[in-house]
């Protein structure tokens, strides 16, 4: 048999009615490939990958057989695949519909010292190609959706990594280190975003101020402070914008001032966490 990756896999035969596939590359995230698809009739043949496949069906069931077993996913379920190992997929039950990512052995490698904050003597091994883990499937799909649709880039490669670092402890046999407060690098963390809130910050700088893996800065910030590091940005954005919506400013126009992309991203975080629109707030409130 001829070895097949992913898109080799799908340009076997078109898509049928119905079928969608799409895919992209996560920029902050060192590339990685990411595909989100429904698939009602389409077969893929055995191939394989060198990089692993994790990832999640949201709706419908796939047929799958990998690491010598066969079964099926489906809503709740996490998809493991090793590299080097073959595998096929089909749709059960009218299709489904899945998101995947394709990482690196040597960045789930890192990824995985980082969680465990000690040498890790090979990449991480999933005990099972299915695993069914509704949490774990809500956040991967949370994580994927947010990467694809480029809206935030620092909420989209900050709930990847958590994705990742849980599927590792709970299926993969990673042990997590103790994250402690360790109030210095946290204090640095807050103070660089409540100064430059507006921008696109990345994890990675953001972990670089602390002197701590991206990983570690995840689990030290939310254990000290209650929230995710890119909770805080969102926190502050709209602390920003009450300021300037009480001074009678527009919505739009204060939006793209503290760093959403646009006015119906603001009215999201904003009703998410004050109870009211920005306009509604503005009327309310303004001098």
């Amino acid at each position: 048999m001829d070895d097949l990756d992913q898109r080799a896999a799908m340009s076997l035969g078109p898509l049928a009615k119905g079928e969608t596939a799409r895919f992209f590359a996560a920029s902050r995230l060192e590339g990685i490939d990411c595909l989100s698809a429904t698939f009602r009739t389409h077969v893929y043949p055995p191939h394989m990958h060198e990089t692993y496949v994790v990832g999640t069906i949201e709706s419908g069931w796939e047929k799958v057989s990998a690491l010598g077993m066969k079964g099926r996913a489906g809503p709740g379920d996490l998809v493991f695949v090793m590299p080097q190992d073959v595998h096929d997929g089909a749709p059960a039950e009218g299709g489904y519909s899945y998101r995947m990512t394709y990482p690196a052995e040597e960045f789930l490698r890192d990824l995985a010292e980082a969680v465990s904050r000690r040498p890790a003597p090979a990449a991480p091994f999933f005990r099972s190609p299915v695993v069914h883990d509704p949490e774990g499937a809500r956040l991967f799909s949370a994580a994927h959706e947010a990467l694809e649709s480029g809206v935030d880039g620092l909420a989209g490669e900050e709930l990847m990594l958590r994705a990742y670092a849980r599927a590792f402890v709970l299926h993969a046999g990673v042990p997590p280190a103790p994250a402690g407060e360790e109030a210095g690098p946290v204090h640095r963390v807050r103070d660089l975003i409540e100064a430059r809130y507006a921008e696109d910050l990345s994890l990675a700088e953001l972990a670089a101020v602390a002197g701590f893996s991206r990983d570690h800065l995840i689990r030290v910030f939310r254990r000290s402070v209650g929230i995710t590091p890119h909770a805080y940005v969102v926190d502050v954005r709209v602390r920003r914008a009450q300021d300037r919506l009480r001074a009678g400013r527009a919505p739009a126009e204060v939006a793209a001032e503290v760093g959403f992309a646009d006015q119906a991203h603001l009215t999201r975080a904003f009703k998410a966490r004050i109870g009211v629109a920005p306009a509604a707030y503005r009327r309310a409130v303004a001098a």
